[in-house]
């Protein structure tokens, strides 16, 4: 059987932390952050943590 291939895509995407958390960049930040208050935008700054089954299906694709 071949060796599974890391979904490259998704590897530019998320890190997995030295814990085995999966981090992710938060969306709605690219633009038109002037209409959102700054609250909001400090919030968007920090890292997303992807639980869960979704956590799981990442886990598969990135070869772990």
């Amino acid at each position: 059987m071949p060796k599974a291939k890391t979904h490259r895509g998704l590897a530019k995407r998320v890190k997995v932390t030295a814990s085995g958390k999966i981090k992710h960049r938060r969306a709605y930040t690219s633009h038109l952050m002037s209409t959102k208050n700054g609250k909001r935008g400090r919030q968007l700054r920090t890292k997303g943590i992807i639980e869960g089954t979704v956590a799981r299906k990442i886990r598969r694709l990135l070869g772990q």
